[in-house]
């Protein structure tokens, strides 16, 4: 088992890593709209959506894959009225590549975030 860390996104905000590589998975924790210096993107879900995905490339990056890779993604959002934006950016990073996916309305997010997404990704 291999502990992600990278300062290219944020740090854990609790006692959990980024990400860990087991055999030939990774699997991310949650990241939410945080840039890599810790401070809360407070845009649109739109663009809280890209800081997260540019985290998530952080992380898949420092694990040595990528967003082809992905073989599964989980999607947590505030609010299921903000689906079809999210899917917007979300389809920029997984045009021709379609990972399964799940997606899900919750009450609420660390730091009041609108978006958060965890991936599992193959580790070449």
């Amino acid at each position: 088992m291999k502990y992600v860390q990278t300062n290219s996104a944020p740090a854990a905000i609790g006692p959990y890593s980024q990400g860990i590589v087991v055999n030939n998975l990774f699997y991310s924790s949650g990241q939410i709209p945080l840039t890599a210096e810790g401070h809360m993107v407070t845009g649109d879900v739109k663009e809280q959506t890209h800081q997260v995905f540019k985290n998530l490339e952080a992380v898949l990056t420092e694990a040595g894959t990528s967003f082809e890779s992905v073989v599964k993604a989980t999607v947590f959002i505030k609010d299921m009225n903000d689906f079809g934006a999210i899917n917007e950016v979300y389809g920029e990073y997984f045009s021709t590549h379609k990972p399964a996916r799940s997606c899900v309305e919750v009450a609420r997010l660390p730091k009041d975030a609108l978006v958060e997404i965890e991936i599992v990704a193959l580790v070449k």
